[in-house]
C-alpha cells in the first residue's frame, strides 16, 4: 500500500455495519476505533439493528453510536431512506462497511447521500447453503455484481476470503487484504490468571489443559474437537477441556450428549459466554480450533499473543496465523488432532514454553494492532487524498 503523508485536516470516517453484537467484524472495528489517531481520524458508527454489547464499549470510548433499529428479517425503505437522511447531515470523507448487508445497505445509501468514497468490508470464506442464510448468500451474490461499480476499496481480512469473493465475481482489483489485529497489552502471559482460573474450575498448576474459545456452530466442529478429546484421554486421562463462547453450556443437548457418549463429562468444563477471555486463554497449555470454516479467527492470534501454543485444523487463515509456531492438522479428522494435541503436551516444558513464545512474537511482528491499524489509516488516506 502506497504510504500517504499526514495532512493537516481530520479524515471523518462512518462505519456502517449491520449490528453490533459480539463477533469478529463487531470486536475488530471496536478494537480499530480504539486505536486509531483521534486527532487524524474523526469517526462514528451506524448500525443497520441495535446497539448490542460491542456498540456500549464503543460509546465508551467516546464515539458516537446510532442505531437505525432495522429488523434483521427485511430491509425497511423508510429506514435506508433515515439512513440516506443521516449520511447527508454528517457529510463523511469516508463510508466504511462491514458485512454483506451493511455493504448492500449503506452502499446504496452511500451513494444516494452523495459520497463516493465507498469501503466495503467482507470477512466470510463459507457461503454453503447448508450453514448460511438464503438470504445471506443472495445479498452476497448482488454485492458481486454491485462491486464494480460501488465501492471504491473493498477490505478482505484473510487470503481465503479474498479467493472465495473472486470466485463469486467480485473485483479482484479493489480488494485490499488487512488482516485482523490483536492488543498485545490485553493479550499477554499472566501467570496470575492462570493460576486463579485453575483455582476456580479445581484443576492442578501441572494438569494439561486444552481449550476452544468458540460458539457453538456447525463451522467450528465441536464433535470433532470431542471426538479427539476422547482419542487423547485414552493415552493422557489426566488432561482437562474447557470449551467457552454461546450456546457452550451443559443446558446444550447437543453437545451435553456428544460429551456423555465419550464418558467425559468430569473432566470437560463449559462455561458458556465469558467477558474474560484473555484470562481464560492464559491458563491453557494449548489452545486451539477444529473447524471446518474460518475466515482469519481471532481466538488463534489471541492465544498466540498469549505465548499459548496452538493446534488448529487447516480452515481459512488458521494455518497462515500459526506459522511454524503450532501445530495445523486436516479438518474433520479427531485422530490427527489428537495426535498434535499429543504431541505439544508431551514435548519438555522448557520447548513448549518456547513454542509459546515463538507464537507471541509472530503476532508482535506481523497481527499487531497497531500495526494493523495504520494499515487503516493509510488506505484511509489513499482514498481521500489520492483518489
Amino acid at each position: 500500500m502506497t504510504k500517504v503523508p499526514l495532512q493537516n485536516k481530520s479524515i471523518k470516517v462512518i462505519h456502517i455495519i449491520t449490528g453490533l453484537g459480539i463477533g469478529g467484524a463487531e470486536m475488530m472495528l471496536y478494537k480499530l476505533l480504539s486505536a486509531m489517531d483521534k486527532e487524524q481520524f474523526e469517526q462514528c458508527v451506524i448500525s443497520l439493528t441495535g446497539h448490542g454489547a460491542v456498540g456500549k464499549k464503543i460509546q465508551q470510548l467516546g464515539i458516537s453510536v446510532w442505531a437505525l433499529g432495522m429488523r434483521p428479517s427485511l430491509p425497511d425503505a423508510r429506514l435506508v431512506a433515515t439512513l440516506v437522511k443521516k449520511l447527508r447531515q454528517e457529510q463523511a470523507d469516508i463510508i466504511q462497511t462491514w458485512m454483506y448487508h451493511a455493504d448492500l445497505l449503506g452502499g446504496i445509501a452511500a451513494r444516494l447521500a452523495g459520497n463516493k468514497r465507498v469501503i466495503w468490508g467482507m470477512r466470510n470464506t463459507d457461503l454453503s447453503p447448508l450453514r448460511v442464510k438464503r438470504r445471506t448468500i443472495w445479498t452476497a451474490r448482488l454485492c458481486a455484481l454491485l462491486s464494480h461499480w460501488l465501492p471504491q476499496r473493498i477490505v478482505i481480512n484473510s487470503q481465503v476470503s479474498r479467493q472465495t469473493h473472486i470466485r463469486l465475481g467480485y473485483r479482484a482489483d479493489k480488494m485490499v487484504v488487512i488482516p485482523n489485529g490483536f492488543d498485545l497489552q490485553v493479550f499477554k502471559p499472566d501467570q496470575e490468571a492462570r493460576i486463579s482460573v485453575r483455582q476456580e474450575l479445581g484443576i492442578e498448576d501441572q494438569t494439561p489443559l486444552i481449550g476452544m474459545i468458540a460458539r457453538f456452530d456447525s463451522q467450528k466442529d465441536h464433535l470433532n474437537f470431542v471426538q479427539a478429546a476422547a482419542l487423547l484421554s485414552a493415552r493422557m486421562p489426566q488432561t482437562r477441556y474447557l470449551l467457552c463462547g454461546e450456546g457452550i453450556t451443559w443446558q446444550n443437548q447437543m453437545l451435553a450428549g456428544w460429551i456423555d457418549t465419550t464418558g467425559l463429562r468430569n473432566v470437560f468444563h463449559l462455561l458458556g459466554e465469558r467477558e474474560d477471555i484473555p484470562r481464560l486463554m492464559a491458563a491453557l497449555d494449548i489452545a486451539t480450533l477444529s473447524s471446518v470454516g474460518e475466515a482469519f479467527p481471532n481466538v488463534v492470534g489471541e492465544a498466540m499473543a498469549c505465548a499459548i501454543p496452538c493446534v488448529v485444523t487447516d480452515a481459512g487463515d488458521s494455518a497462515y496465523i500459526v506459522g511454524d509456531t503450532g501445530r495445523v492438522v486436516a479438518r474433520r479428522n479427531p485422530h490427527a488432532l489428537a495426535q498434535a494435541w499429543n504431541q505439544v503436551l508431551e514435548m519438555p516444558i522448557a520447548a513448549r514454553e518456547q513454542m509459546g513464545k515463538a507464537a507471541r512474537a509472530r503476532i508482535e511482528q506481523e497481527f499487531s494492532l497497531a500495526r494493523i491499524c495504520t494499515q487503516y489509516e493509510e488506505l484511509y488516506r489513499q482514498i481521500v487524498y489520492t483518489v
